[in-house]
């Protein structure tokens, strides 16, 4: 038994496993096989454009996938070093990435990874040389084209020593789709003293389920940071990203900007273990949360070594009593020199700010908006202006 083989054995015996969190989805109700292919038309592009993919505008690299179809991978002619395919292409073209694959997840975690090694269907396979520095974004983006879809990419980042690398992700849907599930298995291997900044944005549907399953593994002096965007309403969602600081001095924080609305079920947060000498890890959730959308915001540090520093913090902005958000932080120390600390802070809207708008002669609802928009603001590290101001031009447009 060779082994892919060995991986699909042990998925099977995993496709009734029930996630630890989340509700759980009917995989049968969903199609993994499809015959017709879509063009990147008018259409795609204006929809890939909401989650900050610019096709028509030349980047480091771009890959674009469409149900599963790979219709784009390419890199800039002026960008040594870089290397965008599919993860399919790459395991059969590298005898060792096979060491990688798999190795930050585990196969058998849940039904979803075990569905995503069964019916994989692509995904991105994106790696820098040694010491390459890409200043320009990498931009990837999946999206569902087909009504009923199970679209189950598996995606590889590498970024090798004292590289630096930034990635854009948009995931979207075709306004023709009515429901569809994503399962998305994303893996990072960030080197000694490189750096990734990882940008998710997400405008999915309101039948749509999303199951995202990341694993990150950050060696000395290495950095990732990742942010994840999603303001348009989704049936549910469910992610708990795991980062594993090995090294020395490694670095993680986790940034999410959340407009929850409508019936969305939102299960987001994140596992942060921190088992190298002087690494830290910090946490960020902003939430508006309005309708009768759920949001539940789980964290977990881990301190496991000397001189490690780790913090959580949830901020929450209830618009109506119908929704709800639940802030789950939980710090466990395993060694005697680790710091770590939460802050969560959960409310309406601030009355004094809101009248005072009002007395400026705003109108109620546009002063709700400005509070609103100003609370969900992105100050995010490593995004270029223009993404920055095209993910604000989103906010302002939150209704």
């Amino acid at each position: 038994m060779d082994w892919r083989e060995k991986l699909k054995k042990a998925a099977l015996q995993a496709i009734d496993k029930r996630a630890t969190y989340g509700s759980d989805i009917d995989l049968s109700k969903f199609i993994d096989r499809i015959e017709v292919e879509k063009s990147i038309d008018k259409e795609v592009e204006n929809r890939a454009l909401d989650v900050g993919i610019e096709i028509s505008k030349e980047k480091s690299g771009t890959y674009f996938q469409i149900d599963h179809s790979v219709l784009l991978s390419k890199i800039a002619s002026s960008i040594k070093g870089l290397e965008i395919t599919s993860t399919d292409e790459a395991l059969s073209k590298y005898e060792w990435l096979k060491s990688y694959y798999w190795r930050c997840l585990s196969v058998d975690q849940d039904k979803y990874t075990a569905i995503a090694e069964l019916k994989q269907s692509k995904g991105y396979f994106i790696r820098t040389e040694p010491g390459v520095k890409i200043s320009q974004p990498v931009q990837a983006c999946l999206f569902i084209n087909t009504s009923g879809l199970l679209q189950a990419p598996h995606n590889i980042v590498i970024a090798e020593e004292e590289s630096e690398l930034n990635i854009i992700t948009g995931c979207t849907i075709s306004s023709k789709v009515s429901y569809a599930l994503h399962v998305g298995i994303t893996e990072f291997y960030v080197k000694r003293n490189a750096t990734v900044i990882f940008t998710m944005i997400h405008n999915w549907g309101e039948n749509v389920c999303v199951r995202p399953r990341t694993g990150a593994i950050i060696e000395d002096g290495g950095v990732l940071i990742s942010n994840y965007i999603t303001l348009n309403p989704v049936r549910d969602i469910q992610a708990y990203p795991t980062a594993y600081l090995v090294g020395k001095g490694a670095k993680v924080k986790f940034n999410s900007i959340i407009y929850a609305s409508k019936d969305s079920i939102i299960d987001l947060g994140n596992r942060i273990l921190l088992m190298g000498e002087g690494c830290s890890g910090e946490s960020i959730f902003k939430v508006v949360a309005t309708g009768r959308a759920k949001v539940y915001n789980r964290g977990q540090i881990i301190g496991q070594n000397k001189a490690t520093k780790g913090h959580l913090e949830c901020r929450g902005m209830m618009l109506c009593p119908t929704a709800s958000i639940i802030a789950i932080p939980e710090l466990v120390a395993e060694h005697s020199e680790t710091e770590l600390s939460h802050e969560a802070a959960i409310g309406k809207l601030q009355e004094e700010q809101l009248h005072y708008l009002m007395s400026r002669g705003i109108p109620p609802e546009e002063a709700i908006g400005i509070l609103v928009k100003g609370f969900l603001d992105p100050g995010l590290p490593g995004l270029p202006e223009a993404l920055k101001t095209e993910i604000r031009r989103r906010i302002f447009e939150i209704k």
